[in-house]
């Protein structure tokens, strides 16, 4: 697993660190129903907001979780269940209202766009399709990158390292309470979306400010959020 360096010793560009499932591309709710028919399959019947909770956790986390800590061998054909009833939806992916725009004004800032997902290198691969912005995107991570995703902070500090940056030159954009809890434990602000499904009052208490309604909301006052202190540190060096 990479760790990041010490902030101390990083003085890269400042960047903007984007969860991408329901923050940037609306897919929280397809993978509910993936996971809804895995679980269906092995006669493990889960209510779908019970999933729709646990979405953006630790995938390996959210099995032994909703499963009530399965054998190995249930988990694991859970796992391969999602995949391949996810792999059937891929066509339906999509952007979130202003997601593209997002990215592109961000790197015209001046700011790094980097993509911290911890989904596998498969399900990334479809995001960065849908999202069509590789131009304008510095980094990314995945799964691979880390033992254990959000609510962890490892992908969040593999993204600040691959960015050059330490925390204090970064934000996170996110639409979960395990991305704030993963930017907390990363020392990185986090600003939360409403476009996942989390409400408001949730994301805050994670300790996710201010909250937005997703890309295009944000978009629209990225000058009173930490976005734009990150461009002026950033015209200043």
């Amino acid at each position: 697993m990479t760790t990041a360096k010490p902030a101390g010793r990083l003085q890269g560009t400042p960047a903007v660190l984007f969860d991408v499932d329901g923050t940037l591309v609306d897919s929280n709710y397809l993978h509910v129903y993936a996971w809804q028919r895995a679980f269906d399959d092995e006669k493990l019947p889960v209510a779908a907001w019970k999933m729709h909770r646990c979405i953006g956790m630790d995938g390996d986390k959210l099995v032994r979780t909703l499963s009530d800590d399965a054998p190995d061998d249930v988990r694991e054909r859970l796992s391969d269940g999602h995949s391949r009833y996810y792999r059937d939806l891929l066509p339906l992916l999509a952007p979130l209202p202003g997601a593209r725009e997002l990215l592109r004004h961000v790197a015209g800032l001046g700011l790094q766009v980097v993509l911290a997902s911890s989904a596998p290198d498969d399900e990334l691969e479809a995001l960065l399709k849908a999202l069509d912005c590789d131009d304008v995107i510095a980094e990314t991570t995945s799964s691979g990158d880390v033992d254990t995703a959000k609510p962890e902070p490892g992908i969040v500090q593999v993204a600040l390292d691959r960015a050059g940056v330490g925390a204090d030159h970064a934000v996170f954009v996110g639409d979960a309470v395990w991305d704030a809890h993963a930017a907390a434990a990363a020392g990185v602000p986090c600003i939360g979306v409403l476009s996942g499904g989390i409400s408001s009052a949730e994301l805050e208490a994670a300790g996710a400010s201010p909250i937005f309604a997703d890309p295009q909301d944000l978009l629209d006052h990225w000058g009173s959020t930490r976005i734009a202190e990150l461009h002026t540190a950033g015209s200043q060096q």
